[in-house]
């Protein structure tokens, strides 16, 4: 799938989601958005959980650049498929931190209704294109080796170790 159309997804899913959450905000929990202390505490989430997904998205496009690239390539492009840093441990280490990336702006404007039902709808939209986009997408390209890949190694991984390489800072020296 191209760049810009992820981009359009997500904007859409975003715009959407505030939209969304608002107007069930307005049915489920009236009033709540007059709750200074709900704002606060729920601005202050949105950015611990923001910073995390900007980490693990920066850490994990750093071994992309680093490993995935042969040759001059546009930006954001990879030709070799990349079993390093995280990606030994799980085939979609960014798509792991941006599954919370929904929840991270839903906590930043502060809808309960966007928190709680539509980030975790998203979140599964993802997972599902993960499944229809993705991984066909590095079949096509990677062939026999990704599905080698595929066998050896799951989508996520939570183990202690596996999170560890996701906030472990890479380099940029880019081959």
């Amino acid at each position: 799938m191209k760049s810009t159309l992820r981009m359009i997804i997500w904007l859409l899913m975003l715009g959407g989601g505030i939209w969304g959450g608002f107007i069930l905000d307005a049915r489920w929990f009236p009033g709540i958005h007059h709750l200074l202390w709900f704002h606060i505490l729920s601005f202050l989430i949105g950015i611990v959980v923001l910073k995390g997904v900007m980490t693990v998205s920066r850490n994990t496009g750093r071994t992309l650049a680093k490993y995935g690239r042969k040759g001059e390539l546009p930006r954001m492009e990879t030709n070799q498929l990349v079993k390093e840093g995280p990606y030994r441990y799980m085939r979609h280490p960014m798509h792991l931190g941006l599954l919370f990336f929904p929840f991270a702006f839903a906590f930043l404007v502060g809808s309960p209704a966007f928190i709680l039902v539509i980030a975790p709808a998203e979140a599964v939209l993802m997972l599902l294109l993960i499944r229809w986009v993705e991984e066909p997408e590095a079949i096509r390209k990677f062939g026999d080796e990704y599905r080698k890949y595929q066998q050896q190694v799951p989508w996520f991984c939570i183990r202690k170790e596996c999170l560890n390489t996701l906030f472990r800072k890479v380099e940029k020296n880019i081959r």
